[in-house]
């Protein structure tokens, strides 16, 4: 069993920002990844840009260099990374969390590789490994992904876009300029409103000269081998179909969350109880960082406006620790 003083759950931006103030402090600590560095980022579409600009991704005060103002993928990746080997981090990578325990006054924490007893817990594990799945027959098939990487896949092929966000129009964009035939399903009225202002315009210019066929006010009834059959409010249609990018979004590990004692609001939006001054939760020395504290409402924390976390957290747990450094002196 390895002691430390803080465990961090998570080894993307927000969980690396934890581990940079946690080594500045001068703190004991260890990030346990279950897989790369910033693993949900390596996941992301292979050409995907983000909404926001590179210096509102900066964390722990080290610029970040885009060609574009605002950053591609690949340069997160290689700023992420950067940042975790030259500040040495102990950060263990494809090490999963199995199990968080709190019998006395210190934690627990079991991964797929080691036993770790720490007085503070830090989860930042963000929201992008569970799909909000439609619920529909056939939704299990090979054909349907709810995960969009390459668009040159795609090519030649009739593929379905579920979903109207940034994910879901980025794909339908990329895999219609390589070939495929695409069809978007809208459960809206529209074009998701928090889609890329520069992006927006170029989607709906794209259904209204037809190149991308779009239903909306629509829902999937089921899928099948070679067909999509879709509930619409002109009424049912059955469409002929290769692929399915079911992109409808993603949503925090709620069960994980419940297993470690955390309360959860009792409405649909599954909000996690912390403090917002210190993102202590209801679990004394248990912390939320990032995205994950905003439960089904992903969309109101971004790695730019979760980054302080990592200083209010660290803030109070100095101020614990203080007293006993104190006695160790």
């Amino acid at each position: 069993m390895t002691r430390t003083e803080i465990v961090i759950i998570g080894g993307g931006p927000i969980g690396i920002a934890c581990g940079l103030e946690a080594k500045k402090r001068g703190f004991d600590y260890v990030i346990l990844e279950k897989g790369t560095i910033v693993n949900s980022l390596f996941n992301y579409p292979v050409n995907m840009q983000f909404f926001s600009s590179s210096e509102k991704l900066e964390i722990g005060g080290v610029p970040f260099i885009s060609k574009e103002a605002k950053p591609k993928r690949n340069e997160a990746l290689e700023y992420y990374r950067r940042i975790v080997t030259s500040n040495d981090l102990n950060i263990k990578l494809f090490e999963r969390v199995e199990s968080v325990e709190r019998p006395g006054e210190r934690f627990i924490v079991k991964s797929s590789k080691e036993t770790y007893d720490a007085r503070f817990v830090i989860v930042a594990t963000g929201f992008y490994d569970i799909p909000n799945y439609i619920d529909v027959p056939g939704e299990d098939l090979p054909k349907v992904n709810h995960y969009y990487n390459d668009p040159h896949f795609y090519a030649m092929q009739k593929l379905a876009v579920i979903g109207a966000s940034n994910s879901a129009v980025d794909a339908a964009l990329e895999c219609y300029r390589k070939g495929a035939q695409v069809t978007m399903v809208v459960r809206g009225p529209e074009i998701g409103p928090r889609v890329k202002y520069w992006v927006k315009p170029d989607i709906e210019n794209r259904i209204e000269e037809g190149s991308v066929k779009a239903y909306f006010n629509s829902e999937v009834k089921e899928i099948t081998e070679n067909s999509l059959i879709i509930d619409t409010p002109e009424g049912e249609v059955v469409l002929e179909n290769d692929y399915v990018l079911a992109l409808t979004g993603y949503r925090p590990n709620f069960a994980f969350l419940k297993k470690l004692g955390v309360s959860l609001s009792d409405d649909q939006k599954r909000y996690p109880q912390y403090d917002t001054e210190s993102m202590e939760t209801n679990v004394p020395n248990l912390y939320l960082a990032g995205v994950i504290c905003g439960g089904m409402d992903t969309h109101l924390w971004f790695i730019e406006n979760s980054r302080v976390h990592a200083g209010m957290i660290l803030d109070t747990i100095s101020q614990k620790m203080e007293p006993s450094r104190v006695d160790q002196e």
